[in-house]
């Protein structure tokens, strides 16, 4: 029975709403970003680890660079409706693992090598956010151009707003920016010295909302939004890829011109798949190292 300490790094790929296609597999792998963590392990037995880690990176989504618009099944609707996101993930996770290969003796005579599978759980702070563009839909420059803006506080899909009962979206509330997620997947671990070891891991993580890219239900009326031309700008973009065919009048009173099937409240008029919950993958290099010199005396029991 020994303790570990040690260091991270990994690659995080999204999997959800604004992914290239409607599989659940479907990902850009261009839009692959880096996350580090620092890690404390207790080895408790001659099969089982638990393990304890802290985790920063980046997930990353976009229409534009992802859809084919050539792609008649599901493309060209991603491409029009080009929306992007990022979403910076701190995370702490417990997780418990099961070595294929048992180790009786000592730390130091421990195997060579080992596969192994885990499961956990992990909480975990997100917070959406959206790359604003030039104008806003009356064309006027937005002071935020060019900025990253969360997403949540704008009510995207209409929960800031008063939605009417027939509304699709009615009765939707803010997401939380705090949630958990069960972490799990395989790995093997490599002894490299006395007390040094080097994991390569391949996990997802099964997520409990399907907001981590701002992107879940069906498009709300612009006017619900009222004076807020950013909440506007940032719910409804495919007038930056597309030309408007459709107008109509808002409950606000003003006169919105969208490209038909987006921006405007009707049942079809999807902008997320509320029934397919966001995950992503984290494929990971671990470097861990015995804690102090007494452990040469460990052995399991």
């Amino acid at each position: 029975i020994y303790n570990m300490v040690g260091v991270s790094v990994s690659s995080l790929n999204y999997y959800g709403d604004l992914s290239p296609k409607t599989g659940i597999f479907s990902s850009n792998i261009s839009y692959t970003r880096p996350a580090v963590g620092l890690i404390f392990a207790h080895r408790f037995g001659p099969r089982y680890t638990l393990t304890g880690q802290f985790m920063y990176g980046t997930l990353k989504g976009s229409d534009n660079a992802s859809a084919d618009p050539g792609d008649t099944e599901s493309g060209v609707y991603r491409y029009q409706r080009n929306l992007s996101f990022r979403n910076r993930i701190k995370e702490l996770s417990a997780v418990a693992s099961f070595d294929l290969f048992e180790n009786d003796a000592t730390y130091i005579s421990r195997v060579k090598w080992t596969p192994y599978a885990f499961l956990g759980v992990s909480a975990f702070l997100h917070n959406p956010q959206g790359l604003v563009p030039a104008n806003d839909l009356d064309g006027n420059p937005l002071p935020q151009a060019g900025e990253w803006v969360d997403l949540q506080p704008l009510g995207t899909e209409g929960q800031k707003a008063t939605l009417l009962p027939t509304d699709a979206n009615s009765g939707s509330s803010d997401y939380k920016k705090l949630q958990v997620a069960i972490p799990m997947g395989i790995g093997a671990r490599f002894r490299l010295n006395e007390v040094l070891d080097f994991s390569v891991e391949f996990g997802f993580r099964y997520l409990f909302t399907d907001y981590i890219d701002d992107v879940s239900q069906n498009y709300v009326d612009l006017g619900v939004f009222g004076d807020n031309e950013l909440a506007k700008a940032m719910s409804y973009r495919s007038n930056e890829v597309a030309t408007p065919n459709y107008t109509y009048t808002g409950r606000d009173g003003k006169s919105y011109s969208v490209v038909q099937g987006y921006g405007s409240e009707q049942t079809n008029n999807i902008r997320g798949d509320k029934d397919d919950r966001d995950i992503f993958m984290v494929t990971t290099f671990k470097l861990t190292s015995v804690l102090g010199k007494n452990f040469h005396r460990a052995k399991f029991r």
